[in-house]
């Protein structure tokens, strides 16, 4: 009884803190729409982050630290304790910096073996922000897990956090027999960003014969163009939290190139050449999505005119290492059985099912799996400071089932 009164006292000053952490931010309102998971707890997290990116605006501002460095110290999580059913070790995997879960129960035989690749738009995230999900997806399935401390954008470029995924997987596959996993059996996993970088390891070791090949990849609302950020998921969902239609174009641009500069016209779409939209639009279309994902509405796209100096600055956006979605069918056709996480109110949903389509077309074997009642980032708050968040736990216990059928 304590929480929810406690929910109810504290709901009209975070209502109070992301308005005006918005107006400071010059962020569009937020919306929470009646059918998301938990909004009374929703709208807490969000005051949280985005009285955080407010404080680290006007830290910036003060020249004390900047607004990110800020956002990574504040998002960076408490130190858990000992898990009294894992090992869990800190190592270096070709120089990249790696945490090692390894459950503490004897196996039958060898274990399966998950690299993990964490989510924040390629800006925020580390280990010990993703500690918790980790620990569980090690415990739950009884697997080795190696979270991977990709180096982060603006500091470090595209592609500098894809570099060190590929090599750290490589270094984990070429080593499997040192933490008792299955050579056969090792999958890629991440959230978001980190669900980008999966899908690009993958794609990148699918042509690889000097390596066993990949057991699976696991995408969890992964990012997975920069084309179009007017898919329908985009305009449906712009202003539902965590991830707001333009801080997707933000990060990607991050990635990219250490900036952010030509945003708006990126939104728009004035950043890729007609030809080149023409000969992508039988990968990156709303008409490749469900008709029953518009029924909320879809906005209609209205022509923009193409600006070639702004192409200049993010031609990259085609490479396939970036995004994904847009690699040739030779090479799709080549990845291994699929796991793909969407979530209703996000704007990355039709990333995810664009893929799934992809996949499905050349031959690939998919598993989906929707949360109705989702929105971005809702893996990492099953369990945030005291709450709960259900639709959290069960996308996680999704990929621990998909994970213990392998």
């Amino acid at each position: 009884a304590l929480l929810p009164a406690l929910l109810l006292l504290l709901l009209p000053l975070a209502a109070l803190a992301a308005a005006l952490a918005t107006v400071l931010l010059g962020l569009p309102s937020y919306d929470i729409p009646p059918g998301v998971n938990q909004p009374a707890k929703l709208r807490l997290v969000l005051a949280v982050l985005l009285g955080t990116a407010a404080l680290g605006k006007i830290l910036e501002k003060t020249g004390l630290c900047s607004q990110i460095t800020f956002g990574r110290y504040v998002r960076q999580g408490r130190k858990l304790g000992v898990d009294p059913k894992l090992f869990i070790q800190d190592r270096q995997f070709n120089k990249v910096p790696v945490r090692v879960y390894q459950p503490k129960a004897t196996s039958d035989g060898r274990r399966r073996g998950i690299i993990f690749f964490h989510g924040g738009g390629w800006v925020f995230g580390s280990l010990d922000t993703y500690e918790k999900v980790c620990r569980y997806i090690s415990r739950e399935s009884e697997s080795v897990v190696v979270s991977v401390q990709y180096r982060l954008a603006p500091e470090h470029k595209y592609p500098a956090a894809y570099e060190d995924c590929l090599n750290a997987t490589i270094h984990f596959m070429e080593n499997t027999e040192h933490y008792g996993v299955d050579p056969a059996n090792v999958t890629v996993c991440g959230d978001s960003a980190g669900g980008n970088l999966a899908a690009a390891v993958s794609q990148t070791l699918a042509g690889r014969s000097d390596l066993p090949k990949l057991r699976a990849q696991i995408l969890i609302y992964p990012g997975l163009q920069a084309l179009d950020f007017n898919l329908p998921s985009y305009h449906q969902n712009r202003g539902v939290p965590l991830l707001f239609r333009e801080r997707a174009a933000f990060f990607a641009l991050q990635y990219l190139n250490g900036h952010a500069l030509h945003m708006q016209e990126v939104l728009e779409g004035s950043h890729i050449p007609p030809d080149m939209r023409l000969k992508y639009r039988k990968w990156v279309s709303p008409d490749n999505i469900p008709e029953k994902f518009k029924v909320r509405g879809v906005k209609p796209l209205r022509p923009t005119d193409f600006i070639a100096e702004v192409y200049e600055t993010v031609k990259r956006f085609c490479e396939p290492n970036l995004c994904p979605l847009l690699a040739e069918d030779a090479v799709v056709h080549q990845l291994p059985e699929s796991f793909i996480l969407t979530c209703e109110y996000d704007v990355l949903r039709d990333d995810g099912l664009l893929y799934k389509k992809r996949l499905e077309d050349n031959g690939v074997r998919v598993t989906w799996y929707h949360l109705e009642d989702g929105f971005h980032g809702v893996i990492s708050l099953y369990d945030y400071c005291g709450f709960s968040f259900p639709a959290g736990k069960r996308g996680l216990d999704s990929v621990v089932n998909f994970l213990k059928s392998l």
